[in-house]
């Protein structure tokens, strides 16, 4: 009996963990993090390491129709299991968000991450406290550069123009530059530049590409005035606490590795490149070069940005998240990228 008791236990301890279908909304269905990285991890990394344990049925929040705003409320609200799209989305329901992507503090890849990896730990506990949910990744959109259907030249021809921003920050850091931030959805950005809604409009270099902002605008000023725009994934809290410690282990270690790092890995060659196609300034390896007019960033566009940052934009974040959220963002994202909000106690 007794060894018949024992062979029971072993093999309940070798048994698998029990087989988890989970329900995955990711970012835009026509963006190259999307069909990259998001999707083949979802439906072929995830569900391989697992031993076909996993299982993952997967759409976007934009195939879904889905207002961007919603994916992390639904999200806390168990709707689907995990959920990913850019943090910018969701600054209306937790405004102290806004300081994970900081416009011009991080101007390369390898800064960006800093700041990331910096701001980790604070957006954990955002999205525990707000969205009911666990954070499992922070992948980058490439930097969000400005596309204008107007002669551009340098930083200060932005003031008077109408300009549609990437975020809440961005909106704030265009009025602060003199221009007028204005909120269009993404895919309704080339119809609005077409018209004259916006007279330029801010968003990933390569997003731009494949959306054809190109046919619709003339000059790109390579300035990352939206930041990075990060996208966070992050699975529906109570699924998450459902889940056994050997399963929770192995998608926090296959996201990490096979989506996370090579999502990161690819960012700055791929702003390179989508510079490229365009404007013809080198190879484009995604397609047909374009000829867009670049725009050489200045060190004084660099200052001036920098200025308005500390001076305005970053003072009145600290504003709306409150002390609490601005003396957190100093120790960790700031001092990583060495700025820092004054007047914070």
């Amino acid at each position: 009996m007794k060894t018949l008791t024992g062979l029971l236990a072993t093999t309940m301890l070798a048994a698998p963990a029990m087989a988890q279908d989970l329900s995955v909304v990711g970012s835009w269905s026509s963006l190259p993090l999307h069909q990259q990285y998001e999707a083949p991890f979802w439906t072929e990394t995830l569900p391989e390491a697992s031993g076909g344990e996993i299982t993952v049925s997967l759409t976007t929040h934009d195939q879904m129709n889905l207002g961007v705003g919603d994916v992390y409320r639904l999200l806390g609200q168990g709707v689907y299991d995990v959920g990913m799209t850019v943090a910018d989305y969701a600054v209306a329901d937790a405004p102290e968000l806004e300081g994970l992507d900081v416009p011009l503090v991080a101007l390369t890849a390898e800064e960006a991450r800093d700041m990331v990896d910096a701001a980790r730990p604070m957006v954990h506990d955002i999205f525990r406290y707000r969205f009911n949910s666990h954070v499992l990744a922070i992948a980058p959109y490439p930097p969000q550069v400005v596309f204008c259907n107007a002669p551009v030249t340098e930083l200060a021809d932005l003031e008077g123009l109408k300009v549609r921003a990437s975020g809440r920050m961005t909106a704030q850091f265009l009025e602060a530059l003199g221009a007028e931030g204005i909120n269009v959805s993404f895919g309704e950005v080339p119809g609005a530049l077409q018209s004259g809604v916006v007279d330029c409009a801010v968003t990933g270099a390569g997003s731009g590409y494949s959306a054809g902002w190109w046919e619709v605008t003339t000059h790109l000023l390579p300035i990352p005035l939206g930041g990075w725009d990060s996208v966070v994934t992050a699975m529906n809290l109570d699924r998450w606490n459902s889940l056994d410690a050997e399963t929770q282990d192995l998608i926090e270690t296959q996201i990490a590795t096979e989506f996370e790092d090579p999502a990161w890995a690819a960012a700055q060659d791929a702003l390179e490149t989508d510079i490229a196609c365009l404007t013809g300034n080198g190879e484009c390896p995604s397609g047909e070069a374009r000829d867009m007019t670049l725009v050489e960033v200045s060190d004084a566009d660099f200052d001036r940005a920098r200025e308005v940052l500390v001076s305005d934009v970053l003072p009145a974040w600290a504003e709306r998240a409150g002390d609490d959220w601005a003396k957190r963002w100093n120790d960790t994202v700031g001092e990583a990228v060495g700025v820092s909000i004054e007047g914070v106690n």
